[in-house]
């Protein structure tokens, strides 16, 4: 296949019964993701300039290195052993960053250096904010490569304290200092349809920056890094197509550390990747609202294989941004072993996001202890109801999936002008349940042994199961 773009025909409208096709259609999506073609050429920082000693500025070093290697028409930019600090770096096309293993590259923490503003999405709007750390926009054949170290610097002195009150953390930051005055006056420029170019947070704007985003490019890698102290979200492409995630750790603590972040991107393939986060470990996303509406674009074809959530909130979140749609997502032979895992899987969006969300599929899913739920499908999300872009989800399965353990093996809550159609469990093992499942607004799930603490759920199981008068939710849709 010539790229994940020939992917369309794997849109709805295959038989919504097919469980044994699950398997070809995600070796046929990552099989089409075509890698960067890099040429081979070699660009040391060390021989523009860089020491690598961890006192000495080396950004530009490293900008004379991407000056040349971009002269030449592509190459591999190699940061060393030791320290090297730096401010943002922007890639070009035919271009591949190389950390080498011993390698730790360090951004400076300071607001200023992210400045002026670019073009970036921040919580599925799109604005003129901070530089993401490491970022490349509308380029081709991006790689981010090498078992070496990157480190964002965030802590509870820089970036982190902008989030406001988080985890018992950051409530004497002054109001000023916060994020959500920012955050709501991006949200209503929106709305309002004000253009990206006037929807300015520079200096002194409090909206923290993405870690690495490429920004529409085609055929993006990233191997073998480990990313720590990411401001915000860690790894998020945006409206990219063919994206490889290779043997990434994600380990960050931090608020809003999601791990990956797919935004509106065609074909992405993450694998042999490990997430210990401080907050969802893989979050899919398709902008928010009317800018979702505006820009009108899926995230779709995805594949999430053989990875290990060690820790994290979500295994997998669907949303909140999704409005563009997100579908064909299929994620197996994944191990969920994280102590504060919320849910396996959360599909979660509201009547002011919209969106259809379509074939969502686990297979072989080995979880252990589970907080909340194994899957959540909630669409009252944040605003909640009544905003007149009603949400649609349909074809969700799970199969031969092991839970040690969890509060509710299922908390699904569609809307009654809109259920969640073809939601299917089939030879799942749960250890133990502790409260009731619950399904409101669901059209009849197909069980197929479905077994719960030793007990074989039927149909009749489910058709008696509690209403959602029944339980207590708030609109981040924690259940009690």
């Amino acid at each position: 296949m010539a790229g994940a773009l020939s992917l369309l025909s794997l849109r709805p409208g295959w038989a919504a019964t097919s469980l044994d096709d699950v398997e070809a259609k995600a070796r046929a999506i990552a099989n089409a993701i075509q890698p960067p073609r890099i040429p081979h050429r070699r660009f040391p920082i060390a021989a523009f300039g860089a020491v690598s000693d961890g006192r000495t500025d080396d950004s530009g070093a490293i900008a004379r290195a991407i000056a040349a290697c971009a002269a030449a028409g592509g190459g591999r930019i190699i940061v060393p052993r030791g320290v090297t600090l730096t401010g943002p770096i922007r890639l070009e096309s035919r271009m591949e960053l190389h950390v080498a293993k011993g390698a730790r590259l360090t951004f400076i923490p300071d607001p200023a250096r992210y400045l002026p503003p670019v073009h970036t999405r921040w919580e599925g709007v799109e604005l003129m904010g901070y530089q993401p750390l490491i970022h490349a926009f509308e380029a081709e054949d991006i790689a981010l490569t090498g078992d070496g170290v990157i480190d964002g610097s965030a802590d509870d002195r820089t970036w982190w304290p902008w989030k406001g009150p988080w985890a018992g953390r950051y409530g004497d930051t002054p109001d000023k200092e916060r994020q959500a005055a920012d955050r709501a006056r991006l949200f209503d420029m929106a709305e309002r349809g004000v253009p990206v170019a006037e929807r300015i947070f520079g200096e002194g704007s409090r909206l923290r920056p993405s870690f690495f985003q490429p920004y529409r490019c085609r055929r993006v890698l990233m191997e073998g890094i480990r990313v720590e102290a990411a401001p915000f979200w860690q790894v998020h492409p945006v409206e990219c197509t063919d994206v490889t995630f290779r043997r990434v750790t994600c380990a960050s603590h931090g608020p809003n550390n999601d791990g990956i972040d797919p935004e509106s991107c065609n074909g992405v393939l993450i694998e042999q990747c490990v997430f210990d986060t401080g907050d969802d470990c893989i979050a899919i996303k398709a902008a928010r609202n009317a800018d979702g509406r505006r820009l009108g674009k899926p995230c779709e074809n995805i594949v999430i294989r053989h990875c290990l959530m060690k820790d994290g909130h979500a295994g997998v979140a669907i949303g909140s941004e999704l409005t563009g749609g997100v579908r064909n997502v299929f994620i197996h032979d994944c191990r969920m072993d994280s102590p504060n895992l919320t849910r396996a899987l959360i599909i979660k969006s509201n009547s002011y996001r919209g969106g259809l969300i379509d074939h969502i599929h686990l297979r072989r899913i080995q979880a252990g202890a589970v907080d909340k739920a194994f899957i959540q499908i909630w669409m009252l999300y944040e605003e909640g109801d009544g905003g007149g872009h009603v949400p649609q989800v349909a074809h969700v399965s799970a199969r031969d999936c092991v839970i040690g353990s969890t509060e509710r093996v299922l908390i699904v809550r569609g809307l009654p002008d809109a259920p969640i159609h073809d939601l299917r469990l089939v030879n799942i093992r749960v250890g133990r349940e502790a409260k009731p499942s619950v399904t409101v607004d669901v059209d009849p799930p197909t069980l197929d042994n479905v077994v719960v603490g030793g007990r074989r759920w039927t149909q009749d199981y489910l058709r008696s199961l509690p209403g959602a008068d029944s339980i207590s939710c708030d609109k981040w849709a924690v259940c009690r």
